[in-house]
């Protein structure tokens, strides 16, 4: 019989594997230098159920072009560690909408993974954004119900919006099963 080992959660070793530059996916030196689309910052704080910052969690990004496309020439990945506060912050592009199962076209959305410790598993959840009219008729958004709205992003300035996230409790942000 074997001893049963300790288990292991996710993080927080995320300064072996932080490359700040992958939180700005329009940088000049990047991959989507040029790529043509309305320019977005998109931030937000990750919290506990008691309202403390995820000071040391990882958010990546995976998202489609302005056109709804996943394909080249767009890279549509990128990666934030969060600060002290549990704010992450990345400038991309706004995505436009997916195609989806059973020809339903997706609003579009960005996906987040969140890394932090004390989770076993990394978290998968969407951003929306607010004031778009294919949210009213979006697969996961109608799936979500009377809690979508903790997944819809907010335009705190032009071009700047925010969703923040919270872990589990009250006002718990959608995650999905994934």
């Amino acid at each position: 019989m074997t001893a049963a080992t300790a288990h292991q959660t996710a993080g927080p070793y995320w300064h072996l594997i932080d490359f700040p530059e992958w939180a700005d996916l329009l940088r000049a030196d990047g991959p989507n230098a040029g790529i043509p689309g309305p320019r977005i910052t998109l931030s937000g704080r990750i919290t506990d159920s008691a309202g403390n910052p995820a000071g040391d969690a990882m958010v990546e990004v995976w998202q489609a072009d302005a056109a709804g496309s996943y394909d080249p020439p767009f890279h549509g990945f990128g990666r934030s560690a969060t600060d002290k506060d549990g704010v992450f912050r990345f400038t991309t592009l706004r995505p436009g909408p997916v195609p989806g199962l059973g020809n339903a076209t997706q609003a579009p959305h960005i996906t987040l993974a969140i890394f932090a410790r004390g989770l076993m598993k990394h978290l998968v959840t969407r951003v929306y954004f607010a004031g778009e009219a294919l949210n009213a008729t979006d697969p996961v958004l109608n799936a979500a119900g009377a809690r979508a709205g903790t997944l819809i992003a907010r335009e705190t300035a032009a071009g700047a919006w925010r969703l923040d996230i919270v872990l589990q409790g009250a006002g718990e942000t959608v995650f999905l099963d994934v």
